[in-house]
């Protein structure tokens, strides 16, 4: 018995030595949506309504606007960059999360036919898909997908 509670203390040590020195754990959490939203400015990618591609479509004076979401106070703005629209789209906006993150409010209508609700269809460090329904006569209101990226 006496030579075996030394390996006993060697093999338990060891057991706990890994288990506690593995680099399995997470030492760098998940960001929060707001941290993924708020980390860089956001330009057009693409844009399909109901399935099918319409980025070509896109008028390209939305195509070189720069979003920008700023943490602090849920504020943001929109920046025409080289080609202007007429009316305009630069300008402030507020935004919010809602229904627990999974929309995404803004008070300011980033295309024409929307509004500022969208759905958010997915958000990760370097790509935003929103979706709404969107009505650009003279076609029927479409559900349109929105990708902005850094």
């Amino acid at each position: 018995m006496k030579k075996l509670l030394p390996i006993l203390t060697a093999v338990l040590s060891l057991a706990f030595c890994i288990s506690s020195c593995s680099k399995g754990g997470d030492s760098n959490p998940p960001k929060s949506n707001t941290e993924l939203l708020t980390q860089n400015s956001w330009k057009f990618s693409a844009a399909s309504a109901g399935g099918v591609d319409v980025s070509g479509s896109v008028d390209p004076c939305y195509k070189d606007n720069v979003i920008t979401f700023n943490a602090s106070g849920g504020g943001g703005n929109v920046n025409e960059a080289a080609i202007v629209c007429a009316p305009s789209t630069a300008g402030n906006f507020t935004w919010s999360f809602q229904n627990s993150e999974t929309d995404l409010n803004i008070s300011a209508s980033l295309f024409p036919g929307g509004s500022g609700t969208f759905d958010i269809i997915s958000l990760t460090e370097t790509t935003l898909v929103i979706a709404q329904d969107m009505t650009i006569p003279p076609f029927p209101t479409t559900n349109v997908r929105i990708t902005l990226v850094h």
